[in-house]
């Protein structure tokens, strides 16, 4: 967790809006009311956000919360952006079949919800012929579209080993 949860005593400012543990408004109260109306009920007064004035603070289970926040997390950071990152590597002299063996390859990873980086890696004299390379790419890329939908995450771009080219699925 990088920003961390105000609760109870750590809570700053003079009044608070105050949300029950039904969601109810319990209307903008003193920081000793609402402290107090939190104890009575044997839960925590957790400040929600502070963008507003008053802040809103909710009663809560602290704990509770603590650990729905840091699941949710998880999942955000499990998902991330369109499953696992797949590589696809092509040669500069790569036959018409050996290409198509790996557009196979590729809409597998697709199909499974993975990204696919294909790259083209340039060697030594390959390196002047940048078009051709980029040409190959698009020729893959073609093989691809023929089997499967595909968006493109980041256009083919130059590098200093090679041409690459990120994409998934629409």
């Amino acid at each position: 967790m990088n920003k961390r949860t105000i609760a109870n005593n750590r809570i700053r400012s003079r009044k608070v809006r105050v949300v029950d543990e039904n969601g109810k408004q319990a209307g903008i109260l003193e920081l000793q009311d609402a402290l107090r109306l939190s104890l009575e009920r044997g839960l925590d007064l957790v400040q929600v956000t502070e963008k507003v004035d008053p802040p809103v603070c909710k009663i809560m289970d602290l704990g509770k919360y603590l650990y729905q926040k840091e699941k949710k997390e998880k999942g955000v950071k499990k998902k991330g952006g369109g499953g696992e990152m797949k590589g696809i590597r092509l040669s500069f002299r790569i036959s018409e079949h050996d290409m198509e063996t790996k557009a196979k390859n590729a809409v597998k990873f697709l199909e499974k919800g993975n990204r696919v980086r294909v790259e083209l890696r340039l060697k030594g004299r390959e390196k002047a012929l940048g078009d051709f390379a980029r040409e190959k790419i698009v020729k893959f890329l073609e093989i691809i579209k023929e089997k499967v939908e595909y968006k493109t995450e980041r256009e083919i771009k130059r590098q200093p080993r090679g041409i690459t080219t990120i994409i998934s699925k629409k």
